[in-house]
């Protein structure tokens, strides 16, 4: 019987992902990328070679950017990244290439500030991804209105 509570949470999780690709990040991520802690990864498709931007929680661990994984290591654009070894980081104005992706578990959420544990725990958001800059941090242009 466990089996199917975790199957059937995998699939909301799946479905709360699609709407949030579909949906969601139109509208929230252009806002939310500008925001301290946030980012978006901008990576290409493993087969159309497509450039997609996906917003994203972004945490420092050292030298290395860590983003929470709370639909799993089975989104498109986490598959996307280790297929490519890397993808680029827009947060705060900066571009920044990164390269050598590591996805791994922590259920002790060590890297994740301890006030927003409970959101990501909420969320059984114990899949990580790690990947270390390659390239000088480079300034975005603002945008002229």
């Amino acid at each position: 019987m466990s089996g199917t509570t975790g199957t059937s949470g995998a699939s909301v999780q799946r479905r709360l992902a699609r709407f949030n690709r579909r949906f969601a990040n139109r509208f929230v991520g252009p806002v939310l990328t500008r925001m301290p802690g946030f980012g978006a990864v901008v990576h290409r498709g493993r087969k159309s070679g497509r450039t997609y931007r996906t917003p994203v929680k972004v945490f420092r661990k050292g030298p290395h950017y860590v983003m929470s994984l709370p639909y799993g290591p089975q989104s498109d654009w986490v598959r996307n990244t280790l297929a490519h070894n890397g993808c680029e980081l827009r947060t705060l104005g900066r571009r920044i290439q990164l390269a050598d992706p590591r996805v791994y578990v922590d259920e002790r959420q060590a890297v994740v500030p301890a006030p927003l544990r409970p959101l990501l725990r909420r969320f059984k958001a114990f899949d990580f991804i790690e990947l270390r800059p390659v390239a000088a941090v480079e300034e975005v242009p603002a945008k002229r209105t």
